[in-house]
């Protein structure tokens, strides 16, 4: 996921966004738990999706507030 795709949505798109990528997030914690994690490369990027998408929100919200 790009920065520039993640600036074009709203917040509310992020916000579900980020839902989604907290539960994959905590679904691959689980399996790597279990031992069924196959892509092991998928939770660095899940983690760095979510911030990218947090950084966004917190941009978005201090240019509403200004």
């Amino acid at each position: 996921m790009k920065a520039s795709d993640v600036r074009a949505k709203t917040l509310d798109q992020l916000n579900d966004e980020l839902a989604g990528l907290k539960k994959e997030q905590f679904n691959l914690r689980f399996q790597k738990a279990t031992g069924q994690l196959e892509k092991t490369s998928r939770v660095k990027q899940v983690r760095r999706d979510i911030a990218r998408i947090k950084t966004i929100v917190a941009e978005k919200s201090a240019d509403k507030n200004a």
